[in-house]
């Protein structure tokens, strides 16, 4: 079958995955490479996008009422990723545009990193290898203790796909786990708070798994940060913004938590420089989702609710926020 002859899926901004998808989405569709074009964006979707139904969407993307007034058959917006914050879910459910996501795709990747940075932060073990390095072993000796995990009261803001997989670790090594959600999840034994100043005042460490909306941007503020205190630890695996970013700053600077593992943040890929002098904070450059293995896992499922749209079978991941 020849290109033009199969299902047009609409990408305006590659996603990090494309590389390990491309060829796999050539044999199925007609890809309408619109970051490849030399015209102007809406120019580009006037000519050669009017008629298309599908887009496959990346981080980068603004899905807004702008972009979706430029493609009126539009009917699908398939994300290879967890989040949707790049994405106007009410201007799509206006105009009747379904949005599918990478569903669990990246739980389990997601939640190792939010442990291993708690474990970070909380043994030091990124400062120590620093001292190590510096050679401050041999000149000014042992290294400063940790703290261990086990028994540690800890936090949940989200207790989704990758709430859940980091509650489960947590178990793992003896924490006691509560959680704050939208609603008290039943399924689950830990222990529910409705709001997130209540939850951090009775926690060791806090964190972040949920998605970033209006209701959640800035939520961890300067009142629950206070509350979480002095030796409070921090995770953020969620969105930058969930935080209040200037905020946090001022408080790990003035010592009044007592330390962050990053692995997102307000204005990526720009980071506060007051950061990086901090040996309580541990950063990482927004990879907590990259593996082979959840590219792979991600890749599968785009490709199923595409399959699907065009087959008209219910979608495999809709996004029903």
């Amino acid at each position: 079958m020849m290109a033009q002859d199969l299902p047009q899926l609409l990408i305006i901004h590659p996603p990090l995955s494309f590389t390990h998808i491309e060829s796999q989405l050539s044999r199925k569709f007609h890809l309408l490479r619109a970051w490849e074009s030399e015209l102007p964006l809406d120019k580009f979707l006037t000519t050669y996008a009017r008629s298309v139904q599908a887009m496959l969407s990346s981080l980068i993307t603004r899905v807004n009422a702008d972009l979706l007034r430029l493609l009126p058959a539009l009917k699908l917006v398939a994300t290879p990723t967890a989040g949707v914050d790049n994405i106007d879910l009410v201007e799509c459910r206006q105009r009747g545009i379904s949005v599918t996501t990478s569903g669990s795709a990246f739980s389990e990747d997601v939640a190792d990193i939010a442990i291993g940075l708690l474990i970070d932060v909380q043994r030091k073990i990124s400062a120590a290898d620093r001292y190590v390095r510096k050679r401050l072993w041999t000149s000014k000796g042992e290294y400063p203790l940790g703290f261990k995990l086990g028994d540690k009261r800890v936090g949940i803001v989200g207790l989704g796909n990758i709430g859940s997989e980091v509650a489960k670790r947590l178990e793992a090594f003896g924490c006691i786990v509560s959680y704050n959600s939208r609603r008290k999840q039943q399924a689950f034994p830990y222990l529910f708070y409705s709001n997130v100043h209540e939850l951090a005042a009775n926690t060791d460490a806090l964190i972040i798994c949920c998605p970033l909306t209006d209701q959640t941007r800035h939520m961890i503020n300067k009142e629950v940060l206070s509350a979480l205190g002095r030796e409070g630890v921090i995770v953020n695996v969620g969105r930058g913004a969930i935080i209040d970013e200037k905020e946090l700053v001022r408080c790990l600077v003035h010592g009044d938590i007592g330390g962050a593992g990053l692995d997102v943040f307000e204005n990526e890929p720009h980071v506060p420089q007051e950061l990086f002098a901090l040996d309580n904070v541990v950063l990482s450059p927004h990879k907590a989702a990259l593996t082979p293995e959840s590219f792979e896992r991600s890749n599968r499922i785009v490709i199923a609710n595409l399959e699907a749209f065009f087959s008209n079978k219910p979608l495999v991941t809709p996004f029903n926020g």
